[in-house]
């Protein structure tokens, strides 16, 4: 079985983990993240979370497992918006509208703890560099639909498979998943197809592809990277869109500065988040890639 727990220093909390690395986070602000996960629920593997068209908006932080969001087209097919690793949102922006655009669904089993819309606004509020923080790792999940169109408009199969590992890689190994050498992943060729806007047939001939020009593997839930350097050049893969250096926004709200006053924010008719449980409908999961 895979191991799919983060390695978290301190915390062992990614989510504290993956805003910490804005900048430095004052104890009132960890205080607020520790207790977020302690307030955490277990979701089995296949269970939706939000669903299309709800209007009971409420949303979530991962603390362990996978899962992905989704749209499902009048046709009956689906294109997955994006896979959820620890440390992430999960339906962010259903908070902002009054009827959810898409569906949120566990790939494996998952701890996850809600959050609500009066939560997110006290630390925009009181605590202004958990704030900011918050707003960077939203605008990184942006940069990274912003790849996405790219992958599918303008890369080959093969890049955007290559493109996408190593994004991947990236975004684990800020929370403490994986190393130079890889990460474990559960992702199967099916889910990987319904991303990347290939058929599973293709996933597969790409990944065998890759694994015979000595770039990486993908076997038995395990990413190896076999030439890592090699493998960025063949994708053109720039990782500065995920912020990985460590961005220092200028102009951060300093410890102990009264933050800016809200009141044009609370009286915005944004739809007051509930934590009232989506209706659960199972679908099957899929099997580990090999390729």
């Amino acid at each position: 079985m895979l191991d799919l727990s983060p390695s978290v220093p301190g915390w062992g909390n990614p989510f504290a983990c993956k805003l910490s690395a804005l900048g430095t986070l004052t104890a009132e602000d960890l205080t607020a993240l520790s207790d977020l996960a302690r307030h955490r629920r277990q979701f089995p593997a296949g269970q939706e979370l939000l669903y299309q068209g709800q209007t009971s908006q409420c949303a979530y932080v991962v603390q362990s497992g996978w899962s992905l969001s989704y749209k499902v087209l009048q046709s009956g097919a689906r294109q997955i918006i994006d896979f959820h690793i620890p440390g992430d949102f999960m339906g962010l922006r259903s908070m902002l509208l009054r009827i959810t655009d898409h569906s949120v669904e566990t790939i494996t089993s998952v701890q996850a703890s809600p959050i609500t819309w009066a939560e997110l606004m006290t630390w925009f509020q009181q605590k202004p560099r958990l704030g900011t923080a918050v707003l960077w790792a939203a605008s990184r999940d942006e940069a990274m639909v912003v790849e996405r169109l790219i992958d599918l408009g303008r890369r080959s199969a093969a890049e955007r498979m290559a493109h996408f590992l190593l994004e991947l890689a990236v975004r684990l190994r800020r929370v403490g998943i994986g190393d130079s050498a890889g990460y474990p992943c559960p992702l199967s060729q099916y889910l990987l197809a319904d991303a990347l806007g290939l058929s599973s047939i293709h996933v597969n001939r790409v990944l065998r592809e890759l694994r015979e020009e000595g770039l990486v593997t993908f076997q038995n839930g395990q990413v190896v990277f076999k030439n890592h350097r090699a493998l960025v050049d063949y994708a053109g893969f720039d990782g500065t869109y995920l912020d990985q250096d460590t961005p220092r926004p200028r102009n951060l709200p300093s410890p102990g500065v009264a933050p800016m006053r809200a009141a044009s924010i609370q009286k915005a008719s944004f739809p007051e988040a509930s934590l009232r449980d989506p209706t659960a409908r199972s679908r099957g999961s899929a099997t580990a890639v090999n390729g």
